[in-house]
């Protein structure tokens, strides 16, 4: 786990100066934001998301129309939020939320856990971007959670390239068994709440954002069958 996080952070202080040469090519070019309303602090942020989700919960996500925001969004974009999701076709982090083109910052991986790509990509959708708020979004009834379950018990081995998913996922599932009773409900918010720590520990681009306040990186778990999205950490 050590040397998974410290390779994230050595990653991370390579692509700093990327990332700030593009937020600095960014603000020269555009005078304001292409959605204004996106622009908000890391409380109001979450709260969006929240509020978001208890709509589409109870089958009242708003109407919209998409043509609108298509010319603004062609010249840029501000998302006020970033996702870690699953890759799983079941969950759609814009439908969960209630949100349209624009909003969300979405990266997606079987098993919503980071690697040097995600975490490039995550960050420049907080320091470039501006996303106020991270959310990493595990669900019920995961498919990649369950393999590396069946991996760890059963020593199965899976072909192609799925095993190094199984693999990543492994310290979740260990610590999930330590927990005791349902182990895949364990493993889940085991995998969350390890992700969202390595984010907010990520040098140096996540943790100065979180240590001045700019961004909150928290947890969440989407249950497949009410739609509604728990927060974990």
């Amino acid at each position: 786990m050590n040397s998974r996080r410290n390779a994230l952070k050595m990653f991370g202080a390579v692509s700093l100066l990327s990332m700030l040469e593009a937020k600095t090519v960014l603000a020269a070019g555009d005078k304001q934001p292409p959605i204004l309303a996106n622009v908000m602090t890391p409380d109001t942020a979450l709260k969006r998301l929240t509020d978001g989700n208890k709509r589409y919960a109870s089958g009242k996500s708003n109407i919209r129309d998409f043509s609108k925001t298509r010319v603004a969004l062609a010249k840029g974009q501000n998302p006020y939020a970033s996702i870690l999701s699953c890759a799983d076709s079941r969950v759609t982090p814009e439908l969960c939320f209630d949100e349209g083109r624009g909003d969300l910052f979405v990266n997606r991986l079987a098993g919503n856990f980071v690697t040097p790509d995600i975490l490039a990509s995550i960050e420049y959708g907080s320091a470039v971007l501006g996303a106020s708020v991270i959310m990493v979004l595990g669900h019920s009834e995961c498919g990649a959670i369950k393999a590396a379950i069946d991996a760890d018990k059963n020593h199965t081995d899976y072909p192609g390239h799925i095993q190094s998913i199984t693999t990543a996922l492994n310290p979740a599932v260990k610590a999930g068994l330590k927990n005791g009773g349902d182990l895949l409900n364990a493993t889940t918010l085991e995998n969350i709440k390890m992700n969202v720590a390595i984010l907010k520990d990520s040098a140096p681009l996540l943790r100065k954002l979180v240590q001045d306040k700019k961004l909150i990186v928290v947890g969440g778990l989407y249950h497949l069958d009410t739609g509604k999205v728990d927060l974990v950490a």
